[in-house]
């Protein structure tokens, strides 16, 4: 479900196993367990943005960008269609708070969504130039590729940052 962000100076917003491409704003809200798995091309200034929910597609193919092992090939192939190549990419990952601290081990779905996408890109010899991960706060983020790749988040406690 490819809903690339070409023009709009607002931008859109990804939901859960969702992705876009593009050069405008790109946003994601209300990001929990879940994470906001970002490839940004400097010399394109171009970037994509997946909202990944579990780590492990299990086989699954519908909604690839749902799951940390089908997301990041997705994610990567789009940014090669639109011209860049592995080594020009960067990552970014925010979210993947544990949002109830009674699971813990196993059931920590934030952790293993982290653990798993960088697994992806250390096969893939793509670098996470930055993140924001963890803890027990939900967040929100935006991405703008055509303003140098900048990335600002919002924590759910009311704190804003530039990552």
């Amino acid at each position: 479900m490819d809903k690339k962000n070409e023009t709009g100076s607002r931008g859109e917003n990804v939901g859960i196993g969702e992705y876009k491409t593009g050069i405008t704003k790109i946003s994601s809200i209300g990001l929990g367990s879940c994470v906001a798995f970002i490839l940004y091309d400097r010399k394109l200034k171009t970037g994509g943005l997946v909202h990944v929910m579990l780590p492990d597609s299990n086989g699954k193919s519908e909604r690839p960008g749902k799951f940390a092992d089908t997301a990041v090939p997705l994610l990567v192939l789009e940014m090669e269609k639109r011209g860049s190549s592995r080594r020009s990419l960067s990552a970014y990952l925010v979210g993947g708070a544990s949002m109830f601290q009674q699971f813990k081990g196993n059931l920590d779905i934030g952790k293993r969504n982290v653990c798993a996408l960088r697994e992806h890109l250390i096969e893939l010899r793509i670098p996470i130039e930055s993140e924001d991960i963890g803890g027990t706060s939900g967040r929100s983020v935006n991405f703008f590729p055509e303003d140098g790749g900048k990335i600002t988040v919002r924590r759910a406690d009311g704190k804003c940052y530039e990552l």
